[in-house]
């Protein structure tokens, strides 16, 4: 009963980060399958990876239903990732863990600050229908294509090197790079998430893990609920709140990866 209870409590905490704050699933659900349910790493990883598609297709669905998701620019981002995380994950397995883990934290910390210090751009005057050009390219995704593939490219080697971090690396990436708006970028980087993730689980097919049923699927089925939640939570915050919210919350995971790597 304590594993059901811990289970479907973790995978409330990581559909509440998807859906409302769009990244955030596998560097909150590894731990807590390692450390509160005794998952091996081996496992977690996969397990996670599992979970994150399921609840990352619930909050896309629902994002995209509002009109909320970059579909060019979240394809182009993701595919161009697919090589460089394949290259940067087999260079990784050279690296120790406590090593990875402390240089995902020193990455994730500057770009959580920059969340939590959000700058309002200089809007650009509105043309004769009284239309800024910044909301013209937002209905368009008139992101330029090499900038999309080549931020893609970046996030998909760190991501790919780390073995965590797609999503609360994404979704600065798609805010400060792209100039992609929080609302938006949030299931932008839910596809971005589905498509890295169901990248990954592949090349874990051939070597697969001891999965634990009886825990994933309650995780999973909490995760998937509380994604609506998230999802209804973040319409009602502030772009500038939320983009405090993601700040914060990535240098909390960067400072407890960071605390697990020297500890």
């Amino acid at each position: 009963m304590t594993t059901l209870i811990l289970a479907l409590a973790a995978g409330a905490v990581v559909g509440l980060a998807l859906g409302g704050l769009g990244g955030g699933g596998s560097v909150l659900a590894v731990p807590a399958l390692i450390y509160l349910l005794g998952f091996t790493p081996a496992a977690a990883t996969t397990a996670a990876l599992l979970i994150v598609i399921a609840t990352s297709l619930t909050g896309l669905v629902s994002h995209a239903r509002d009109g909320h998701v970059r579909w060019r620019t979240g394809g182009l981002f993701a595919v161009a990732g697919i090589l460089p995380a394949a290259v940067a994950g087999a260079l990784s397995v050279r690296i120790p863990a406590g090593v990875l883990s402390a240089s995902f934290a020193v990455l994730a910390v500057p770009s959580g600050v920059r969340m939590m210090r959000p700058r309002t751009p200089v809007r650009p005057e509105t043309d004769a229908a009284g239309t800024h050009p910044a909301d013209r390219a937002a209905r368009t995704d008139a992101v330029p294509t090499g900038r999309a593939l080549r931020a893609g490219a970046g996030l998909g080697a760190v991501t790919g090197f780390l073995g965590v971090g797609g999503g609360f690396l994404a979704v600065p990436a798609l805010v400060t790079v792209l100039a992609v708006p929080m609302t938006t970028a949030i299931g932008t980087g839910l596809l971005v998430i589905t498509m890295n993730s169901v990248a990954a689980l592949a090349t874990r097919l051939t070597t697969p893990a001891s999965l634990d049923w009886a825990v994933i699927a309650p995780f999973t089925a909490a995760a998937v609920l509380a994604a609506w939640d998230g999802k209804r939570l973040a319409a009602k915050v502030s772009t500038a709140a939320l983009q405090r919210i993601f700040g914060a919350a990535l240098l909390a995971v960067a400072v407890f990866m960071l605390a697990d790597a020297v500890g």
